[in-house]
């Protein structure tokens, strides 16, 4: 089974919400928060500059469609950061457990 790290930037006020949902709904198995990153990007034609969070999220190959269908109907941005990395290599152990937290079927009530 694959192992994703996903990339989620969100309001500092959303991220707790969204990555207690994720967890608890077992798309993922751990969502680490890094506060007060700051996002320049481009929107709209505009230069903006934010305080975002910073969701680490890590999950299954499996559950990844149902985690981005999550964060795609819950997240308050139209078009949010959501970037999935490949895992190449990890502790073993850390890897089996964030299969065995993942439910590949689980369905997203939250």
């Amino acid at each position: 089974m694959s192992i994703l790290v996903v990339l989620c930037t969100c309001p500092l006020e959303v991220a707790p919400v969204l990555a207690r949902q994720l967890v608890e709904a077992r798309l993922a198995a751990c969502v680490n928060l890094l506060p007060q990153v700051q996002s320049i990007y481009r929107w709209q034609d505009q230069v903006q500059q934010d305080s975002e969070s910073l969701l680490l999220i890590k999950t299954t190959a499996e559950a990844y469609p149902r985690l981005e269908q999550h964060l795609r109907e819950h997240h308050p941005y139209s078009v949010p950061e959501v970037l999935a990395v490949p895992v190449s290599l990890g502790l073993e152990g850390y890897l089996q457990w964030v299969v065995e937290a993942v439910d590949p079927g689980a369905e997203s009530n939250c």
